[in-house]
């Protein structure tokens, strides 16, 4: 193996996860003491309309879809170790994907486990052990064309010859390991993991096996996951719903107390603007049975990261955060230079995204342009916005004075649209329009500038706001889903989803 390249032999890494292998819980796993961290698994087609964005105030690398969303953020500290896996049926989607992100990340991993619907309607997860030329078509396409190594995931078959067969053929892509999770497409955590099956694979195999599925009966501390590597014959261990329920598992000096290692991933969630209802729902699978506990209660109640820093008393730390983030931010944005200028026919056009955070909770881009053309005694601005088929995606030209005003890119929502040709609009006529940190226009009145409207903060009224968009997209996003297939169900538990 070339030099620098990630070796499977002999580690112990943070399984797949779905929901839960965001970039919080990664960087958790390997201060404990893992040494490699797969992410959660996500969709090809997904993650082919992504783009990839240097984001400058949180030191990340992330792969932002068209609606805006971040579906995959990366960072230095993970680099080397972190395993990007995939959902796929489809070699030549799946290389597009793998080539997007390769020089992110340490390895690529398909997922070929996975038996919940979601998945395998699409043909994907565990719907491909029963298409072993598929297999080997996706396989082989990857390992040729891109320049990481290339893992897989698989449970096992009903016999163990079947079962060391299909990793044998696997093994001829050329691949750098296989995960085995030793249990069938039908068995569920309650089942017992099939150590013997594990044991055969990697007996019948030269590349490094990796023996996954014993969190409920063998590994519960760091001293089991040597009994389980020598009960599978494995080369190294992968562990799901153990580290989920405490990542401490891979140090050798845990387990720690529980209340530690959620304070831990809760300055990683805060460092890294970790959206806050993953990271409740994070805090709440290591909660567990305590989940209805006065904590536990205060952190179900939390609808901001600043109310869950409360409940763990890290507001302080929050805070700190913030105004270094908005420091950040501010100076980066005062060094650039301004968004050039392009006519599009009669449309004046800038690439402008609307950023809700940069504008406190009851300011908008479009408050201050109305009330500047208010005062200037001209027609309110006239907003028409249309919605592009192949992602939902929407666009707004708004008119004031006669002339037409409208942002280059696509946003998620009507509402984002409209907040976003606004801008252009006030920025070519050189009008304030309400970010944090502007001095005060006089456009809005001192009642409507303060930080709080009827009772809510600001980051309450941006979540809000969140919730209110997510449930506007729910319908479209289901057809949507439908075609594309990502089927996961969003409230699906990891220890039921994770293959």
């Amino acid at each position: 193996m070339a030099a620098g390249r990630l070796s499977f032999r002999n580690i112990t890494a943070l399984a797949p996860m779905v929901r839960v292998g965001t970039l919080p819980m990664r960087l958790l796993a390997l201060d404990y003491g893992a040494d490699v961290v797969y992410c959660e698994e996500l969709i090809d087609i997904k993650m082919a309309q992504c783009q990839r964005v240097v984001n400058d105030v949180l030191e990340t690398v992330d792969f932002v879809a068209p609606d805006d969303r971040v579906m995959f953020r990366t960072c230095d500290r993970e680099k080397g170790r972190v395993v990007f896996q995939m959902g796929t049926a489809d070699p030549d989607r799946a290389l597009s994907v793998a080539r997007l992100v390769e020089k992110d990340v340490a390895a690529i991993d398909v997922n070929m486990g996975c038996p919940k619907e979601y998945s395998t309607k699409g043909g994907m997860g565990a719907a491909l052990l029963s298409d072993p030329d598929k297999i080997e078509a996706i396989l082989k396409k990857l390992v040729t064309g891109v320049s990481i190594p290339v893992t897989c995931k698989i449970r096992i078959l009903p016999s163990v010859e079947e079962t060391v067969s299909l990793v044998q053929r696997i093994e001829k892509t050329g691949v750098a390991a296989v995960a085995v999770h030793g249990r069938l497409k039908d068995e569920r955590p309650r089942h017992p993991v099939h150590c013997d099956y594990i044991q055969a694979v990697a007996q019948a195999v030269s590349i490094p096996v990796i023996a996954n599925g014993g969190s409920l009966d063998l590994v519960k501390t760091n001293a089991d996951v040597e009994e389980f590597r020598k009960a599978t014959g494995a080369s190294s261990v992968m562990l799901a719903r153990a580290a989920m329920w405490n990542a401490s598992v891979f140090s050798n000096r845990g387990p720690l107390p529980l209340e530690k290692v959620m304070e831990d991933y809760l300055k990683y969630a805060i460092r890294y603007d970790n959206h806050v209802f993953n990271s409740k729902y994070c805090l709440c699978q290591m909660l567990r049975d305590k989940v209805e506990s006065p904590l536990g209660k205060q952190v179900q109640a939390a609808q901001t990261n600043a109310e869950i820093s409360e409940a763990y008393g890290l507001r302080e730390l929050y805070r700190q955060t913030q105004e270094r983030l908005q420091a950040r931010r501010a100076a980066l944005q005062s060094g650039c230079q301004p968004d050039p200028l392009v006519m599009d026919g009669d449309v004046t056009t800038m690439a402008v995204k609307f950023e809700r955070r940069e504008y406190p909770a009851h300011i908008t881009p479009k408050m201050f342009l109305l009330e500047w053309s208010r005062k200037e005694k001209l027609e309110q601005p006239l907003y028409e916005t249309v919605q592009r088929s192949q992602d939902r995606a929407f666009q707004s030209v708004v008119t004031v004075a006669e002339k037409k005003y409208r942002s280059s890119l696509w946003e998620k929502s009507k509402k984002f649209a409209e907040q976003a040709a606004a801008v252009v609009c006030l920025r070519v006529l050189g009008i304030p329009e309400g970010r944090i940190g502007e001095e005060d226009s006089g456009l809005v009145c001192k009642r409507k500038r303060e930080g709080k409207m009827n009772g809510a903060t600001e980051e309450e009224g941006s979540n809000k706001r969140h919730e209110a968009d997510i449930q506007q997209e729910t319908a479209s996003a289901k057809t949507a889903a439908a075609g594309n297939g990502d089927h996961r169900k969003p409230d699906t538990p990891p220890e039921q989803q994770e293959g």
